[in-house]
């Protein structure tokens, strides 16, 4: 049996596309599953965007996140100020207990807001960053559920120069080169009109530049 027989048969099974499946690829997971081993504390972002953040970040800074976990800790541990609004009970509890051990609770705001799940701009997941002043924020991750909306509104939060990092941005926006991560844009365009006017505000090929991560 040849190899495109071998992923038809795995696709069958589990009911999932295998298409990206290929010595590369599996490659790339391994590199991320040793590097995440070897640095357990480390934000569950590329090594890239933490190399980033890491020269990035001031003692100063003032930061917000919607989707909280290791990240949580990991910010509040180096910057003044970090916000973050998190939509799982369960998984809030987890991280707020974290924050207690690492003796980091007076350095976040961290917030449970459960109806984040309707993925509306009215919800109060996303407008948590309403309580934010204009041009106040040093940097934002947006991660959890709603990234389109939460991108979205918190441009106007940042300071000029400021930096918005957006996990997994190649599932809504096409990068710079290719991507070899199933369910990239690559040449797609914008998932959506949200994800188009997200894209605006910057220059062309510059989703990832920057001010974006």
């Amino acid at each position: 049996m040849n190899t495109a027989a071998v992923l038809r048969t795995l696709e069958r099974l589990s009911g999932r596309n295998l298409a990206h499946l290929s010595p590369r690829y599996v490659l790339d997971r391994f590199l991320v599953a040793l590097d995440q081993h070897r640095r357990p504390a480390d934000p569950w972002l590329t090594r890239s965007a933490i190399s980033i953040l890491e020269s990035w970040l001031r003692p100063d800074d003032v930061g917000f996140e919607w989707g909280s976990g290791r990240s949580t800790v990991w910010f509040a541990a180096r910057v003044q100020r970090l916000a973050s609004i998190e939509h799982d009970p369960a998984w809030y509890e987890t991280v707020r207990n974290r924050l207690a051990r690492a003796g980091l609770v007076d350095r976040c705001d961290y917030r449970l807001e459960p109806d984040g799940r309707e993925e509306s701009p009215d919800s109060r997941y996303v407008r948590a960053i309403e309580e934010v002043s204009d041009d106040a924020l040093d940097f934002a991750l947006v991660d959890g559920v709603a990234r389109a909306h939460c991108a979205l509104a918190v441009l106007p939060k940042l300071k000029p120069g400021g930096l918005v990092c957006v996990d997994n941005a190649n599932w809504f926006l096409p990068g710079p080169t290719p991507s070899r991560s199933p369910n990239s844009r690559n040449d797609r365009g914008p998932a959506d009109a949200s994800w188009a006017a997200f894209a605006e505000r910057y220059a062309p090929g510059a989703a990832f530049g920057p001010r974006t991560v």
